[in-house]
């Protein structure tokens, strides 16, 4: 049976080390490695020769979003630092449901829509990884896009239970954190979704006999469905194959990474503007800002360093750099620059940029925090105090283009962006909130 997933293969957790391959070394100094399977062993093997790698993306929607950039950004190095990445796009276990870190059923979609979705997200990677013609892989490193439904609609369920099923208990199933946390909150987990951690051992077992692929990647919720892969591709095929996981990314303050006020940050300009996806990285927390240019940047490491060491005012500066880069990797260093040039005019000039009026306040009233809801009416955006709730709980009310529903929220010193804080009613109605 399947091998208890707290202790395999000499798992070792949050790894700082120096590897003998490019590949690990680059990952480790970066911040990405949370756990890892039989290092020595992979690490080694990476240093010899070209390895083939993986991770899998359910097709959910039509764009993948900053939750899934970890994971992207590992392909990246993968591939830049001499080995293969291969994008599994989970066209069939979409219609499954991972029911990892969820509390309720994932909304089955049909077949059209989830072929819609991955021509969607393929266009995500196409920033981050190069493909081969039609997405094959000529090269020795060219990326590979897979549909792991080219083997799961093919199987058929009595021999999938006879021959994959049987290496898995119900008694370690129950323990994994997925199936626990909804049985613990009293949430139905169907049958179906109950199935996915095998389909996705499956996967790992399928994608080593098709393409030598050794080491499957993912979030540290994912730690427990790669280990089962591990175990049955060693019994079903004697393969070797190792796992590695990245830490939970939150924010200094605790917030999940990703997540904001307004919704998902997603990678499709469609559905998050360049401008936008630019903002959010420019309104990064001080905390944040070297971890966020070590794992979501190209730039070097020493680089890195220089900016991390700036103090008070000049962190603005090093934000700006994030908003670049991430922004120029995504959408292209063209879009990065217009997106930082309309942010100049925008909280530099004012008016010029938008025709933003300004509205200068004492620096005392930030010091002491000023409630939002005041400095909507003091700045005519609301009518009264009054007004100024109702358009926060509403969902109106913006902060340098971050919208705001806690009524209690207070403008501070650390809300100014280039010496104004950005107020907005609406999506039309903007003000400048400058210090007199």
């Amino acid at each position: 049976m399947l091998s208890d997933p707290s202790t395999p293969h000499s798992a070792e957790t949050g790894i700082m080390t120096a590897f003998r391959s490019e590949f690990l070394n680059v990952l480790s100094e970066r911040g990405f490695i949370h756990q890892l399977t039989d290092a020595d062993a992979l690490d080694a093997r990476a240093a010899k020769a070209k390895i083939t790698a993986y991770i899998g993306f359910d097709a959910t929607a039509d764009s993948l979003h900053i939750g899934s950039l970890v994971q992207i950004m590992m392909l990246h190095w993968l591939q830049q630092t001499g080995h293969r990445p291969i994008v599994l796009m989970g066209g069939g276990t979409t219609k499954v449901g991972d029911p990892s870190g969820k509390d309720e059923s994932r909304q089955l979609l049909s077949d059209e829509t989830i072929a819609g979705n991955i021509a969607g997200i393929r266009k995500n990677f196409s920033s981050f990884v190069r493909f081969g013609e039609g997405s094959g892989g000529d090269g020795p490193t060219d990326a590979i896009l897979v549909n792991n439904a080219e083997w799961l609609d093919e199987l058929k369920y009595i021999p999938l239970l006879r021959d994959i099923g049987r290496h898995f208990t119900i008694n370690r199933m129950l323990t994994f954190d997925s199936v626990k946390m909804r049985l613990e909150r009293e949430q139905p987990l169907t049958f179906l979704e109950f199935n996915y951690m095998i389909l996705q051992a499956y996967d790992f077992a399928e994608l080593a006999r098709r393409h030598d692929c050794v080491l499957q990647m993912g979030g540290s919720d994912q730690w427990g469905n790669i280990v089962n892969g591990i175990d049955l591709g060693r019994r079903i095929g004697d393969f070797e194959l190792f796992g590695l996981t990245t830490p939970l990314i939150t924010t200094a303050s605790g917030a999940k990474m990703g997540k904001t006020a307004s919704g998902a940050i997603w990678l499709s300009p469609n559905r998050v503007s360049p401008y936008d996806y630019w903002q959010f990285w420019r309104n990064t927390e001080d905390g944040d800002v070297g971890r966020f240019l070590k794992l979501f940047t190209l730039l070097p490491l020493d680089e890195i360093a220089r900016l991390e060491a700036l103090q008070g005012a000049e962190i603005n500066e090093a934000k700006k750099v994030l908003a670049f880069e991430t922004t120029a990797v995504l959408h292209g260093k063209a879009a990065a620059t217009e997106a930082a040039e309309t942010a100049r005019r925008t909280f530099e000039e004012g008016e010029a940029a938008e025709g933003l009026p300004t509205h200068a306040i004492d620096a005392s009233k930030l010091e002491t925090g000023l409630p939002l809801f005041a400095a909507l009416a003091e700045t005519g955006l609301a009518a009264s105090s009054g007004e100024g709730r109702r358009l926060i709980k509403g969902g109106g009310a913006r902060v340098n283009d971050e919208v705001v529903t806690d009524e209690q929220r207070k403008l501070t010193v650390a809300d100014l962006r280039d010496g104004a804080i950005k107020l907005s009613a609406g999506k039309k109605r903007h003000v400048l909130l400058t210090i007199s």
